[in-house]
């Protein structure tokens, strides 16, 4: 399967709480994990947001009220999240939601981190 190493987990249940505004997933190893829209928005792996190398990376500013709209299955190996912002070309592997729960904490810090570096704010403008 594309994208996929044979170790990583896979989610058995995914779930969108459009209200509290979190995607909540339960993978095959039993990690759970509930994941801002936010977050999701603003780690997207799109090269809109990521750039092509970590030099052209684009800090997203004022996703603090972005909420998903659509999840769309590709394959059997991602999904393509579409957010009410209109943002909706980033393929979230299994992998990468993975990654994003395990270091949500360190990667939550680190964007924290950058916003204030270049004075930019979570709320929209």
């Amino acid at each position: 399967m594309a994208g996929l190493s044979q170790h990583t987990p896979v989610p058995i249940e995914i779930r969108l709480h459009q209200q509290s505004r979190l995607l909540e997933l339960v993978f095959s190893d039993q990690a759970r994990f509930e994941l801002p829209c936010e977050y999701l928005r603003v780690f997207s792996p799109s090269a809109a947001v990521r750039g092509h190398s970590p030099e052209q990376a684009v800090l997203q500013i004022g996703k603090r009220w972005v909420n998903i709209k659509a999840i769309e299955p590709v394959g059997h190996y991602a999904i393509k999240l579409v957010f009410d912002d209109g943002h909706d070309s980033g393929l979230y592997s299994w992998d990468y939601l993975y990654q994003l729960g395990v270091n949500q904490d360190a990667n939550w810090q680190d964007y924290l981190a950058r916003l204030a570096v270049a004075g930019a704010s979570r709320d929209p403008s």
